[in-house]
């Protein structure tokens, strides 16, 4: 009952959560990683085992990790960025006749996460408010930019006047105008939510952003609040979720209204926040995906809990390049 986790890079206190759920269950199971540039990957050091693989863009990635879990008799596979969900959902049939679970969501919600326009469509199809959109040729100010297929806050800006706004702007087919959401008034979070097999909400965790650093929360605390209403009464059930999928929303300061602004249908880099307060997602999985077991809501995980996170060092001996 071994797990890979796929493109592990930086993700060295999942790896780790993995591995301490799944010896809890089986004391002899394995968490290995795979990864581009695994010798690079601090989480592949902290893993059982590591191998190479070839991008994601290549056409040979799948059959190669398919011989990969073969060797190592992967049972279940988690991915952990945006671009390889499609490639995975695509061939889950394939991956699936070999004896192996990859924990993705189907096809169909994955591609509406990867594309912010049609992520706004799916939060007002249920209810909840996004930022209003702006027209290019009547723009007001502030405004915020974005690419609709972006990742990581790149390419992202706060236009604060016309003279701020360049032909870049205008000419990327890809960047999307919208609404400035005021961080003196809004708080922004990441919920980490686990869906399972039937796509039934079973655990939403809030974590507020203190400190973002890359895209990623450095510094942030879970809260029980209003958003986990928001969630149980307009995304309690999301047809072809499954397992971990973080959303980002803002939350007014003054009148509660929670703004949604794009889903990413994988772990986030921040999980080990809401694993910390109780949620434990790796259990759940492990618990649905290989005993058959079913999980039921739960929210006793620990409000007000705040992490801080710090860099550390990972040695790899003998390294030659």
């Amino acid at each position: 009952m071994n797990i890979l986790i796929s493109s592990a890079g930086q993700r060295v206190s999942l790896v780790r959560a993995f591995q301490k759920e799944l010896r809890n269950f089986f004391s002899d199971g394995k968490v290995y990683t795979v990864d581009l540039n695994p010798i690079l990957a601090p989480a592949c050091h902290v893993s059982d085992g590591y191998k190479q693989v070839p991008s994601v863009e290549e056409s040979n990635y799948i059959d190669a990790l398919l011989n990969i879990c073969l060797g190592w008799d992967i049972k279940m596979i988690i991915p952990t960025i945006d671009t390889e969900l499609l490639v995975l959902a695509e061939n889950i049939d394939k991956i699936k006749n070999k004896g192996i679970i990859p924990i993705i969501s189907n096809s169909n919600f994955i591609s509406i996460c990867r594309d912010k326009r049609k992520v706004n469509n799916f939060f007002t199809e249920r209810g909840i408010l996004i930022p209003h959109p702006i027209d290019k040729s009547n723009p007001t100010f502030p405004l915020f930019v974005k690419p609709y297929d972006g990742s990581r806050s790149v390419d992202v800006y706060k236009i604060n006047s016309k003279e701020d706004l360049l032909p870049y702007h205008y000419n990327n087919p890809k960047l999307m105008f919208m609404e400035y959401i005021d961080p003196q008034n809004h708080d922004e979070y990441t919920v980490d939510t686990y869906y399972d097999k039937k796509g039934k909400l079973c655990c939403a965790v809030p974590r507020k952003r203190i400190y973002v650093r890359s895209g990623e929360i450095n510094k942030g605390v879970t809260k029980k609040n209003v958003i986990i209403n928001e969630f149980l009464d307009k995304l309690s059930f999301i047809e072809g979720a499954r397992g971990c999928i973080t959303t980002q929303v803002f939350l007014n300061k003054h009148t509660n209204q929670v703004i949604g602004i794009e889903i990413n249908p994988r772990f986030g880099g921040g999980y080990p926040l809401s694993y910390l307060s109780g949620a434990n997602f790796p259990k759940w999985l492990i618990e649905e995906y290989l005993l058959n077991k079913e999980i039921d809501y739960y929210d006793n995980w620990e409000g007000n809990l705040l992490m801080l996170r710090y860099d550390d060092e990972i040695l790899v001996r003998n390294y030659d390049e």
